[in-house]
C-alpha cells in the first residue's frame, strides 16, 4: 500500500484552494516547511490539513504512522476505511502525487501516481494519539481502475467539493470512495543511485 508520497504545493496554491470552496483559512505560526519533498516517507513530519473551532482549515505538522497498538509492530500508515464513521480526527494530507510497488523480490518496481489534470490532490486522513504522540494515517479505499492494475487497495482522495464535507464531519460514506476512470496517470518511476536505475 502506499508507503511514499510526494509533496510540492506552494504555500499560497494551498489557502487559494481552500478559500475557492469558502473555507475560511488559517496559517499557523511558525509556517511549517514547505520545502518541495520528493518521497514523504513514514514517520516523517508532514503538514496535514485539519478543521478549526469556526468551521475554517489550519495546517498542523505531525508524523505519518499511528502508533501500534501492540509493541514491536511499524507504524499504522495506512488504514481501511471501510464500516467506519470517523466521527473525529479526520484531516486532509495534501500531496503531489504518490508511489506504489510491484514485485516480490528487491528491487521492486516503483510506480508513481499523478492527476491527468497535472493538479495536486488531499488524501483522507486520520489522527489519532495524544500529545507528543499524536500522528496521522492515510485511508484506504477499494481501488478505482487507474489503480487496479498495480494494487489491490488504493488511498482515498477526497475531491475538493468533498473538502469541506469532510473536515466538519459530514457522513464518510460518499467521501471515502475509489477514484474515477481517468483520474490518475501511471508511470514507472526507478530509482536513481549513484548513476545507476534501480
Amino acid at each position: 500500500m502506499c508507503n511514499a508520497y510526494i509533496l510540492s504545493i506552494p504555500p499560497e496554491d494551498l489557502a487559494d484552494a481552500f478559500l475557492q470552496k469558502v473555507i475560511a483559512w488559517y496559517w499557523p505560526d511558525p509556517m511549517p516547511n514547505f520545502a518541495p519533498v520528493d518521497e514523504v516517507r513514514p514517520t516523517d513530519l508532514a503538514p496535514v490539513v485539519t478543521a478549526t473551532a469556526d468551521g475554517g482549515a489550519g495546517l498542523e505538522r505531525l508524523r505519518w504512522g499511528l502508533i501500534p497498538s501492540q509493541p514491536k509492530r511499524p507504524p499504522v500508515i495506512n488504514f481501511r476505511s471501510e464500516g467506519r464513521a470517523f466521527n473525529s480526527g479526520r484531516c486532509l494530507v495534501p500531496a503531489s502525487g504518490f508511489f506504489e510497488f510491484t514485485g516480490t523480490t528487491y528491487p521492486k518496481t516503483r510506480w508513481r501516481f499523478s492527476r491527468t489534470d497535472g493538479d495536486w490532490f488531499c488524501f483522507a486522513g486520520f489522527i489519532g494519539g495524544q500529545g507528543e504522540d499524536r500522528r496521522f494515517t492515510l485511508l484506504t479505499c477499494e481501488p478505482g481502475p487507474d489503480i487496479a492494475p498495480i494494487h489491490d487497495r488504493q488511498p482515498v482522495v477526497v475531491e475538493r467539493d468533498g473538502w469541506a464535507g469532510w473536515l466538519r464531519g459530514d457522513a464518510a460514506a460518499g467521501l471515502l470512495a475509489p477514484s474515477a476512470a481517468g483520474t490518475w496517470r501511471c508511470e514507472e518511476a526507478p530509482r536513481e543511485k549513484a548513476g545507476t536505475l534501480l
